[in-house]
């Protein structure tokens, strides 16, 4: 059907134009890319040359692409080899999935910076659409922003890979992309290029997301990189061919000078026997490998009718709902569930749903919306530099392709695995894990995904092993090819020799035979040899994570994370229910234990949606816990209100997350003594601060005379001061609590805190593990609070050790050089242990 109007394309900036065939790049002027044409700016704003919307923006800010309501995709590059300046001369105005006006500002730029370290300021508006166009003014000549330049004579349009093409999916070897700054607009367009004389389906894939092949802009909205791991993907009659020509294309760098870099491919697995990643749930299993990946769907742009796609949509998403519904209902636990809780809201998403009608209604099919909803979302969540937003757009592609399977009729089919499997992949999602046969799955390992990840917390809820951050290496491992998965050193040993087999069978069966040992004996005091005691309590989330806590031996709870109550939904929970959740876990607890519960630790890293957070570059440093709750005291005060109501329940312990002034702590003292006044409560609770920002550490000697007690969260001590994001994939192995620096900002507060009468505990990750827990004790930590399976291990190695030594190899550590050093002191320490233990039984 023939477009009622033609489009006008106005000049994006002021300046001279200049035919295309003069532009001094090949690429450029044989219209590779697309038809257009250039423009010597003497203005330093690029403008919209339509209305539309955003549907790429280089992070570099040197290029960007509109795409209107009909699918005309139009780029514009600023400059040429502009690529290269990283970044720099350019302000993005704009991002991706952004709707825009046609005029508006999209990018500034600073001319002088790029004439000085460019090759050229030449500026290009092409169409990459392939539409017609007809001049509306002289080809050459001056023109002003705004000016209407060139008329598109539109028709329907056709995506670049319409065909039906049909047939098994034929994938290439993993690649390193060896351009300097990845696929940008001219090694893409000269891939594009190749991949449409190819009749097949063809798609490049970068982790989870992938693009189409034959288009542009998809492909430069992957944003790729130098190194990046890339795969290409074929499905139709030629294939083959397709796969082996664009496989070499990109290994010859598409056009660009490039160094050459090997395929990622294991060529002799003898060669490289060993494989790192960082742990996300503990434990270790011997098994053969299984790899993992999702099919590429074929999905037909045009529908049937706009009403019929709304209704195919609906359908979709109540079947959807309904089987998310049976996976809350089966799961294990209750962080399990809450999992497919929000997988449900996402089916519920306005702006999704919002976005997905509104390409119904231009005609598109609902799989085609749905898809196109889902994934640019995802991309714009992955694209804003937080691990946390990264891991939601995990789980927003999970929920997408869901749905997509339904309105395509693909039925779920369950993984046929054989027994000893050891799970590889990209990137697992929650619905590929969540039924698994527990019986065949020994582990998880993953290129992608971190430790607090919903895959992670599944894995430690199945008490699977797993691993992420692994090399992509690992997905040219053969099914089959044996492995032992470490996942307490976060290594993945490929073809284990018969020696270290055996050696894990033999430290397994101890494992097991210990672990029913500690089971049993959980209830006993957490006393070591030489008669000092330690509390022992959990980190918890929810009731019945308390009642398990409680059951198991620990006394109490350190760490109620609250925030519990307030993530995953859309408005605050009322008074009453969080008076009625705090009271039960209260009453759980027992007025014999402490019940520390920590006031709500949110940020731009944890956003609710239904408090108005400002973009912050890095939400980490930015306004979160308890700088949050003082900008929205209401917030705070609410809280309070509803953890005093069970003050005389159980010995309850408010604690404060991210201090680092003392004004803050004393703002939220007044607030609580305000709040208790208010109530006419004689029983008042104890106050304390989390010790998680070296800033509290250095000032534990001015904090301790102002709280009741210090909790150390060595998760977040531990990534600001060696300036190492946790959950970066290359670094978290690094980013060691045990680190000397981090022991001794330890030690200064208990040091503190003693001189001045009050107990430390430590809350985070470190207390969890067995290895530091004489270091703690040493260190003279008082109170241990560990995860809920951790509570019955923990226990049993106070009691395997005396207090006097801890001291000693404590003291001993502190005087290392690096984490690593101190792990080994601390396992020759606990090699030591066990050798007198063996010899107090005999």
């Amino acid at each position: 059907m023939a477009t009622p109007q033609p489009l006008q394309l106005l000049a994006p900036l002021s300046g001279v134009l200049i035919a295309l065939e003069q532009v001094p790049d090949p690429v450029f002027s044989g219209r590779v890319i697309g038809d257009g044409l250039c423009i010597d700016p003497t203005s330093s704003t690029l403008c919209a040359p339509m209305a539309g919307v955003i549907s790429n923006v280089q992070a570099s800010g040197h290029a960007v692409s509109i795409t209107d309501d009909h699918g005309v995709q139009v780029l514009m590059h600023i400059g040429l080899d502009t690529v290269n300046l990283g970044g720099q001369g350019f302000t993005r105005l704009v991002e991706e999935g952004q709707r825009v006006a046609a005029g508006q500002a999209l990018i500034e730029f600073d001319a002088d910076y790029i004439a000085r370290h460019a090759r050229s300021l030449m500026t290009l508006m092409l169409v990459v659409s392939a539409e017609p166009f007809t001049w509306r003014v002289a080809s050459s000549g001056w023109v002003e922003t705004g000016q209407p330049l060139l008329e598109l004579a539109r028709t329907q349009a056709c995506g670049v890979d319409a065909g039906a093409a049909e047939g098994q999916a034929v994938f290439s070897q993993t690649l390193k992309l060896p351009n300097p700054n990845g696929l940008h607009a001219r090694p893409a367009a000269v891939f594009a290029q190749a991949a449409k004389g190819f009749a097949a389906k063809i798609y490049l894939h970068k982790q989870q997301a992938q693009a189409n092949a034959k288009s542009l802009v998809a492909i430069m909205a992957l944003q790729t990189a130098c190194g990046d791991s890339v795969q290409v993907s074929a499905v139709g009659e030629d294939a083959d061919a397709a796969i082996e020509a664009l496989t070499r294309l990109l290994i010859e760098g598409c056009g660009e000078t490039v160094t050459a870099v090997a395929p990622v491919e294991l060529v002799e697995t003898e060669v490289l026997t060993l494989l790192r990643g960082v742990c996300a749930s503990p434990g270790s299993a011997l098994g053969q490998v299984v790899q993992i990946s999702e099919p590429v769907f074929d999905v037909s742009e045009f529908g049937g009718g706009a009403d019929g796609e709304r209704e195919a949509l609906a359908n979709a998403l109540i079947e959807a709902d309904l089987a998310l519904q049976h996976l809350r209902d089966t799961a294990a636990g209750e962080a399990e569930a809450e999992i497919f809780k929000a997988h449900q809201e996402l089916l519920e998403d306005p702006g999704l749903l919002d976005q997905a009608q509104a390409l119904i209604s231009e005609g598109k099919s609902a799989a085609f919306a749905w898809r196109a909803a889902t994934e640019e979302t995802a991309a714009m969540f992955r694209q804003l530099g937080s691990a946390l937003l990264a891991e939601r757009a995990a789980d927003l592609t999970d929920v997408g392709r869901r749905v997509l399977k339904l309105l395509l009729g693909i039925g779920e089919q369950a993984m046929e695995l054989p027994h000893g499997s050891i799970l590889i992949a990209d990137q697992l999602t929650p619905s590929q894990t969540a039924g698994i046969d527990t019986s065949k799955v020994l582990g998880f390992a993953t290129v992608g995904g971190g430790a607090t990840s919903h895959v992670a917390i599944l894995a430690r809820a199945c008490g699977l092993p797993s691993i992420c951050g692994v090399p992509v290496q690992m997905l040219a491992l053969s099914n089959g090819t044996p492995v032992l998965l470490d996942a307490d050193k976060g290594e993945l040993h490929v073809r284990p020799d018969p020696a270290a087999v055996s050696q894990w069978q033999a430290r397994h069966a101890q494992q097991r035979q210990r672990h029913e040992h500690e089971l049993a004996s959980a209830t006993l005091a957490a006393r070591t040899r030489d008669g000092h005691h330690i509390e022992v309590s959990a980190n918890v989330a929810s009731l019945a994570e308390t009642e398990q806590a409680m059951a198991l031996g620990g006394a109490g709870v350190g760490l109620l994370r609250s925030e519990f109550l307030y993530l995953g939904r859309n408005h605050a929970p009322s008074h009453d229910e969080q008076a009625a959740t705090y009271s039960a876990i209260a009453r759980c607890v027992g007025p014999a234990h402490n019940l520390v519960v920590r006031t709500l630790d949110v940020g731009g890293d944890k956003p609710l949606a239904y408090v108005p957070m400002d973009s912050e570059t890095n939400p980490f440093l930015g306004v979160r816990g308890i700088r949050l709750c003082l900008e929205r005291p209401q917030l705070l005060r609410e809280q309070f209100r509803a953890m005093l109501g069970c003050c005389e329940l159980t010995r309850l312990h408010i604690m404060l997350p991210m201090v680092t002034q003392l004004s803050e702590l004393r703002l939220a003292r007044q607030m609580l003594d305000e709040e208790i006044l208010a109530l006419g409560l004689t029983q008042r609770p104890k106050l304390g601060i989390m010790i998680e920002v070296p800033a509290a550490a250095l000032m534990a000697d001015l904090f301790a005379p102002l709280v009741d007690f210090f909790s150390i969260g060595t998760n977040d001590l531990t990534q600001y001061t060696l300036a190492m994001d946790r959950d970066h994939p290359r670094l978290a192995s690094q980013a060691d609590s045990f680190h000397p620096s981090v022991l001794r900002l330890i030690a200064m507060t208990v040091k503190a805190a003693h001189a001045h009468g009050k107990w430390v505990g430590v809350c985070g990750a470190m207390a969890s593990e067995r290895l530091a827990v004489p270091l703690l004790l040493g260190l003279g930590v008082d109170e241990l609070s560990v995860s809920v399976p951790m509570i019955a291990p923990v226990k049993a190695t106070v009691r395997e050790l005396e207090l006097a030594d801890c001291q000693i190899i404590a003291q001993q550590v502190l005087g290392l050089e690096s984490a690593g050093q101190v792990r080994e002191a601390l396992q020759l320490f606990h090699e030591a242990t066990v050798d007198t233990l063996r010899v107090l039984e005999n």
